[in-house]
C-alpha cells in the first residue's frame, strides 16, 4: 500500500491514529461486503436459501432468475451499494487531511476490493456468498464512473444480444480495464490500471464454470423482456 512518506513524519499520534482509522475502515469495508443480500432477503420474505436453488449463486442473477425482478431489483442495488460506499470510506481520512489524493485511490482500491473479498467469502453465512459482480461494479463506479458507465452500456449490449449475463458481466469487465490501459479518459495512475486489469481477470476467474457452460450450450439464459408463454 503506497501510502505518501510525507504521513510517516506526522507526530506520533497523529500517525498511530491514522493507521488505525485504516486498519478500523479495512475491517468495515469487509463486513459491509459480507452482508448476504440475496440470502438474507431469500430467508427474509421467501423462506429459501438462495443458494439451494437455480445456479445456487448467492448474487443478484441467482435471485432475478429464482424470485423474480423485484427481489433481483433489490439485490442488485444494496450489493452495488456495499461496493460503493466501501470504496468511498477512504474520503473520511482524505477530508481529515489524514492521507493525500494518491493515497486515497491506494484506498479506494483496498477497501473496495476487501468488500468484494467480503462478498465472495462472507463471515455472516459460512464464507459462501455470490461472485461478486454487483459489489465490483459498485467499487468501479466511485473509482472511475465514466470507465464504468461504459462498461456498463457494454454489458447491456452484449446482455441482450447473448442473454448471457455471465459473457456480458466478463466482457464489460475487459472493455473497463482497456480503457484505463489506453487511458481513453485521460493518463491514470499506475495502480488503477493494475486493478483493471485485476478486476478483468478476478470476473473471468469467477466465471469459469460459465464459461465451459456458454461452449457447451448449457448457461442458463435471461431476458430484459420476458417472453410471454405460449398458451
Amino acid at each position: 500500500m503506497a501510502i505518501s512518506i510525507l504521513y510517516l513524519n506526522l507526530p506520533s499520534g497523529e500517525f498511530e491514529f491514522m493507521v488505525l482509522m485504516i486498519f478500523g475502515l479495512a475491517i468495515l469495508s469487509y463486513l459491509l461486503g459480507s452482508i448476504p443480500t440475496a440470502i438474507w432477503y431469500g430467508e427474509t420474505y421467501h423462506g429459501i436459501d438462495i443458494r439451494k436453488h437455480g445456479s445456487g449463486n448467492a448474487g443478484a442473477t441467482n435471485t432475478f432468475r429464482v424470485l423474480g425482478k423485484k427481489a433481483g431489483s433489490i439485490v442488485l442495488f444494496v450489493d452495488s451499494l456495499k461496493g460503493f460506499i466501501a470504496t468511498g470510506l477512504s474520503a473520511i481520512l482524505f477530508y481529515f487531511h489524514l492521507i493525500d489524493w494518491q493515497t486515497c485511490v491506494t484506498l479506494k482500491i483496498l477497501f473496495g476490493f476487501l468488500a468484494i473479498i467480503g462478498h465472495l467469502l462472507p463471515v455472516f453465512c459460512d464464507f459462501r456468498g455470490g461472485k461478486g459482480v454487483a459489489t465490483t461494479l459498485g467499487m468501479v463506479l466511485a473509482l472511475h464512473p465514466q470507465a464504468a458507465m461504459v462498461g456498463i452500456c457494454v454489458f447491456l449490449i452484449v446482455f441482450t444480444i447473448s442473454k448471457y449475463v455471465s459473457l456480458g458481466s466478463m466482457i464489460a469487465s475487459i472493455v473497463f480495464s482497456l480503457l484505463l490501459i489506453f487511458g481513453v479518459f485521460g493518463q491514470e495512475i499506475p495502480l488503477l490500471v493494475y486493478f483493471g486489469l485485476f478486476i478483468a481477470c478476478l470476473v473471468i476467474f469467477m466465471h469459469r464454470g460459465n464459461i465451459m457452460r456458454i461452449f457447451q450450450g448449457t448457461e442458463n439464459r435471461m431476458y430484459l423482456i420476458p417472453r410471454k408463454k405460449q398458451s
